[in-house]
């Protein structure tokens, strides 16, 4: 846990004050977020949850184990087969399964990342379909029901999905309502669910569900993965692949 605050009755009026707001609203919020699981309430004031799973900008994530992102991406390419029907998934990780896709013949892909789209747009052997909606500005995704009605439509072999959150208990996560909602149209779209995460986001959460655990079909990580969910998600049926 971080120190988020060790709030006083003079903190409390200065929150208030600089947010406009009564103090109570500032204590009801922080109970919001106590319950949300951002914070853990403290005497005097709140810590903030090192475990919980806050939005972040693509471009920052790409930053984060790039190297571990770039051989998980490498491996789940190498599921692909020529011909495939394939979803991929917004995000820093699922972005490099694109850049080792040179050698796949007659593929279908869609994706609701539009970095992803624009990877995938110059190689010739690809047909690549974009999901539409709304443009997430921190993440280039896409989400909204024009794209969740697309999915509705349409039987892929594959989902490669990416993580914010992996808890063994709940599944996986993420901030975004909306990205959480086209999310779990990828899921009922696919054939087989495939997520690939480095071991970082286990034991994290956040605001919106995607799938639970024994919901997937494979998992690729690294040797990082907790011993106990990694037996946990074999006794659930999921293949776990670990890549380093």
């Amino acid at each position: 846990m971080l120190t988020l605050e060790r709030t006083t009755k003079e903190t409390w009026n200065k929150l208030a004050q600089k947010y406009k707001v009564s103090t109570v609203t500032i204590r009801n919020d922080l109970n919001y977020l106590k319950k949300k699981g951002c914070v853990t309430r403290c005497y005097g004031g709140a810590l903030l949850n090192d475990l919980f799973t806050f939005d972040q900008a693509l471009n920052d994530k790409k930053k984060i184990n790039s190297n571990i992102k770039a051989r998980l991406g490498a491996y789940a390419a190498s599921l692909i087969n020529h011909g495939d029907t394939v979803i991929l998934d917004s995000g820093s990780t699922t972005e490099q399964i694109a850049y080792h896709l040179q050698d796949k013949r007659q593929l279908t892909i869609m994706t609701n990342g539009i970095n992803i789209a624009y990877q995938l747009a110059s190689q010739p052997d690809i047909d690549v379909m974009v999901t539409g909606g709304t443009i997430r500005k921190k993440s280039y995704s896409l989400h909204g029901s024009n794209g969740e009605e697309l999915l509705t439509g349409f039987r892929f072999n594959k989902l490669f999905i990416g993580v914010d959150g992996f808890d063994i208990n709940t599944g996986i996560t993420t901030p975004h309502q909306g990205e959480a909602d086209i999310n779990r149209k990828m899921v009922e779209a696919a054939q087989t669910i495939i997520a690939l995460t480095d071991s970082s986001k286990f034991g994290r959460q956040s605001f919106c569900l995607i799938a639970r655990p024994d919901q997937l079909n494979i998992l690729i990580t690294d040797s990082g993965i907790p011993p106990h969910y990694h037996t946990e998600l074999i006794q659930m049926g999921v293949d776990v692949r670990i890549i380093d």
